[in-house]
C-alpha cells in the first residue's frame, strides 16, 4: 500500500514533470528557454546521461543556472532508478538535491512574483521527495509533498496559464485520497491537505493533454495510477510500451513491461518476449549500463522459461550468472540461486532446490533489499509445488 509518502512522491514526480517539460506552444506564458530544457530532459529520459551533462553547458545560459542544476539532479535520480537496490549514489544525490532546493528558495526570494521560480522550486523538492520515498523516509517525503503542492499553487496564483502545474497538484489530490486509513491519520498529524480521487485524476489528465512535451514522464507516473489503483494493467502496459518505443536506450521501461506481464497479467509468453528483447539490446550495447541490464534480463528470461514450461533451459543461464558473480544489479547472485531453486523444485530435484535456497540466503545482500530471505525461507519450508 502507498501512504502520504507515496503521495509526496507522486506530487514530487509531477512537479519535476511540470517544471521540466513545459513547451512554449502549449504554455502561453513560457518558461525561459523551455525548448532547450525540454531537449535535455528528453535525453535524460532516454538514459543518455553523459550526453545530457554535455547539453547542460549549452543550455545555461540562456536558461537560469538553477534550472540546469535541477536537471543534473534529475539525471542522478534516473541513474538511481536503473539500479535502485544499491545506495552508492545516495549521499551525493541527497547533498546535491538539498543544494538545488536552497538555490531555488533564494530565487523565489529574489523574484517572489516570478511564477517560473516557484514552478522550479516544486520540481527541486520533488526530485528529493521521490528519492526519500524509495529509501523509506516517509515522514520527510510527506513534508516535502506539502511544500511541492504549495509551490505549484503559488506558481498558478501568479500565472494561471501554467497549466502543467495541475499535474503535480492532481497527483497530490489523487494519492491523498487513495491512501490507506493509517496514512490518512499521518496526513492529519502533519496537517497535510486532503485529497479527491476523481478531481486528482481529472487534473492529471487535463495537464497531460495540455502540454506537448509533458506526455513522456506523465505517462510514466500515470502507469502507476492505472496499475495499482485503477486496476487497469492493460492501460499501464500501453503507456509503458509507448515509453519503451520512444526511449529504447532506457532499459527501465521495457523491464517494467516484462514485470507487469509476469506479475499482473500473468502473460508469461509476453513477459518472455519483453525480456528477450531487452537482452538482445543489452548484448548489442543499445541500452544504458549494458552489462548490468544483460544480467537482469537473463534473470528475467530464466524465470519466464520456467513459467512457460521450459525449466531445463533456464538452468545453464542461471548457473552462468552465479559463476560470473556480477557486481550489478544488486543481489543478482542471490536472485539467481533463488530462481535456480524454483527450477529444481519444478523438476522434482528437491535436494538441489534446498541447496539453492540456502545459497540464496548466503548470497543475499545486507538489508535484504529484494526481500529474498522471506521467499527463500518459504520455499525451504514448502514441499515441491
Amino acid at each position: 500500500m502507498i501512504g502520504p509518502g507515496r503521495a509526496a512522491a507522486a506530487a514530487a514526480a509531477a512537479a519535476v514533470i511540470s517544471a521540466l517539460s513545459a513547451h512554449p506552444a502549449a504554455q502561453p506564458a513560457p518558461l525561459t528557454g523551455s525548448a532547450q530544457v525540454a531537449r535535455v530532459y528528453d535525453v535524460i529520459m532516454d538514459a543518455r546521461f553523459a550526453e545530457a551533462e554535455a547539453l547542460l553547458n549549452k543550455t545555461c545560459p540562456p536558461v537560469p543556472a538553477e534550472v540546469c542544476k535541477l536537471l543534473s539532479v534529475v539525471s542522478s535520480w534516473w541513474q538511481i532508478q536503473l539500479n535502485p537496490y544499491t545506495r552508492s549514489q545516495d549521499e551525493a544525490f541527497r547533498k546535491n538535491a538539498d543544494l538545488v532546493i536552497n538555490a531555488m528558495e533564494r530565487w523565489t526570494e529574489r523574484e517572489p512574483a516570478r511564477a517560473e521560480a516557484w514552478f522550479y522550486l516544486g520540481g527541486a523538492v520533488g526530485a528529493r521527495a521521490q528519492w526519500r520515498v524509495l529509501r523509506g523516509e516517509t515522514l520527510a517525503a510527506a513534508r516535502d509533498g506539502k511544500r511541492i503542492k504549495s509551490a505549484l499553487e503559488r506558481a498558478l496564483e501568479i500565472d494561471p496559464k501554467l497549466q502543467d502545474a495541475y499535474f503535480g497538484i492532481g497527483m497530490y489530490h489523487y494519492y491523498a485520497a487513495v491512501a490507506p486509513r493509517a496514512a490518512r491519520m499521518l496526513r492529519w498529524l502533519l496537517l497535510l491537505p486532503g485529497g479527491d480521487r476523481e478531481q486528482g485524476l481529472e487534473e492529471m489528465l487535463r495537464a497531460r493533454g495540455a502540454g506537448q512535451l509533458l506526455r513522456s514522464e506523465a505517462d510514466y507516473q500515470l502507469h502507476i495510477v492505472y496499475l495499482w489503483y485503477e486496476k487497469q494493467p492493460s492501460r499501464a502496459l500501453e503507456l509503458l510500451t509507448a515509453l519503451a518505443d520512444r526511449y529504447p536506450h532506457n532499459p527501465h521501461f521495457l523491464q517494467q513491461v516484462a514485470e507487469i506481464e509476469d506479475h499482473y497479467t500473468l502473460d508469461h509468453a509476453a513477459s518472455l518476449r519483453a525480456w528477450r528483447t531487452l537482452l538482445d539490446r543489452a548484448r548489442r550495447g543499445q541500452v544504458a549500463l549494458p552489462e548490468m541490464v544483460r544480467t537482469r534480463a537473463e534473470l528475467g528470461v530464466a524465470l519466464e522459461l520456467d513459467h512457460t514450461g521450459q525449466p531445463q533451459a533456464a538452468i545453464p543461464m542461471l548457473q552462468a550468472i552465479i559463476e560470473s558473480k556480477p557486481a550489478a544489479p544488486a543481489g543478482a547472485v542471490a536472485l539467481a540461486h533463488l530462481e535456480l531453486g524454483y527450477v529444481y523444485d519444478r523438476l522434482l530435484r528437491r535436494t538441489e532446490a534446498l541447496a539453492s535456497y540456502r545459497a540464496a540466503l548466503a548470497a543475499n545482500p545486507a538489508g535484504d533489499p529484494m526481500k529474498i530471505e522471506s521467499r527463500a525461507r518459504e520455499w525451504l519450508r514448502t514441499p515441491a509445488r
